[in-house]
């Protein structure tokens, strides 16, 4: 019973945090409390747009007034970057470069600043592609930096890393899968310190660690879902239905949906969360393409890769509607309580309108850049980040 009490405080309290802290947001689910978000875009909706010094799909971080983004320059994108722009006008506040210590081979499409940083409101955690791991406090002071490649000189796929770290407790969560060396590991926040190593099968795998209580994380792999132990790195429990490895899995309300075999829901035990999940169902015909799913109401949502955008029943997995939006897209949406924030890879932002019988595109603004990054939302606006620049969209 006090476990599902901290899970339901965890969920209440992530719910209400006004800052974009992760990937896909402070519930890492990437879902927005915000209610003032622009529905009919136009070029007035455009507040400023700033130039970065060197490329990235990394997602950006809203803390307070500060726009926190990673990028990486140079002819192998062995100079790494760290800024905060003011959100106001994008002006810089701050700006730290590292160079890398570990590989940075990757494909051509994506960037060594590809992971989305995380941060607790102190200091921000910041992984690349070269598995170098970069603590620094709001006013851009180096607290820590680990060079993962040091110690574990095996890790490294040819296309590159992307998956982004999680904050729980004391420990940093960062999840470096691979065909060679593939670990997770659980480092301490202050210090970069291991606390713990967990062996992870060997395969490529992009996606990112999910939260399931204020205890507990889960680690998805082309072998479904390990539930771990965010102190010490152990094994709750395990669903073996394979799984993804690109688009990650989605809590809300305690059913953590995953990209497998189509969609498959997975009730949290309510009881104690660290015991065996109930599947609910599985439906093939919500079978994402890049993008992670998204749940609003009473549905979840994919875009697959033809970027037709499906409605499934979030009891049944029954499908309800389809809409063909303009893709190909790489970005998961973000949502507020109505309405999806749809990015695709040309720069075309498209608003659907999720209450009616079928999806409604309520409004577009095409930004004509390469954007493979998912949007963050913070302060009324939204901050979508393209190969080389990051723009403020807002009311």
């Amino acid at each position: 019973m006090k476990k599902f009490i901290a899970l339901a405080l965890v969920l209440t309290v992530q719910a209400t945090a006004a800052d974009w802290t992760q990937f896909r947001g402070p519930q890492g689910n990437g879902v927005t409390s915000e209610q003032n978000l622009p529905i009919t875009l136009g070029e007035k909706n455009l507040k400023w747009t700033i130039t970065l010094p060197g490329r990235g799909l990394s997602g950006a971080l809203v803390i307070g007034e500060k726009i926190i983004v990673t990028c990486s320059s140079g002819i192998t994108q062995n100079r790494l970057h760290i800024l905060a722009l003011n959100a106001k006008d994008g002006s810089l506040i701050w700006h730290r470069q590292f160079w890398a210590t570990g590989r940075t081979m990757c494909h051509g499409k994506t960037s060594v600043a590809a992971p989305t940083p995380c941060s607790d409101g102190k200091n921000i955690f910041a992984v690349y592609s070269s598995n170098d791991v970069i603590c620094l406090d709001l006013d851009g002071n180096l607290q820590w930096l680990r060079g993962l490649t040091a110690d574990y000189a095996n890790v490294s796929n040819s296309l590159g890393m992307s998956s982004s770290p999680l904050l729980i407790g004391r420990a940093v969560i960062v999840q470096v899968e691979n065909d060679s060396e593939s670990y997770t590991l659980g480092l301490n926040k202050k210090t970069g310190v291991n606390l713990w190593k967990l062996n992870r099968p060997k395969a490529a795998n992009w996606t990112s660690p999910v939260r399931l209580t204020n205890t507990l994380i889960a680690l998805q792999s082309k072998n479904g879902i390990d539930a771990i132990r965010a102190a010490d790195g152990s094994k709750a429990w395990s669903y073996d239905g394979g799984a993804s490895t690109i688009p990650s899995s989605t809590l809300r309300g305690g059913v953590l949906y995953v990209p497998s075999h189509g969609i498959t829901a997975l009730e949290l035990n309510k009881a104690d969360a660290e015991n065996t999940p109930k599947e609910l169902w599985q439906s093939r015909r919500l079978s994402p393409g890049t993008g992670s799913p998204v749940v609003l109401g009473d549905k979840v949502f994919t875009t697959n890769k033809a970027g037709v955008l499906t409605a499934g029943n979030l009891k049944t997995g029954e499908r309800l509607w389809q809409t063909r939006l303009k893709g190909p897209f790489s970005a998961t949406h973000v949502a507020t309580a109505t309405h999806l924030y749809c990015v695709n890879e040309t720069g075309l932002l498209q608003v659907v309108d999720t209450r009616g019988k079928e999806g409604e595109i309520t409004g577009t603004l095409n930004l004509d850049d390469q954007i493979l990054s998912s949007p963050a939302v913070g302060g009324g606006a939204i901050y979508v980040r393209s190969n080389a620049k990051i723009y403020k969209i807002s009311e």
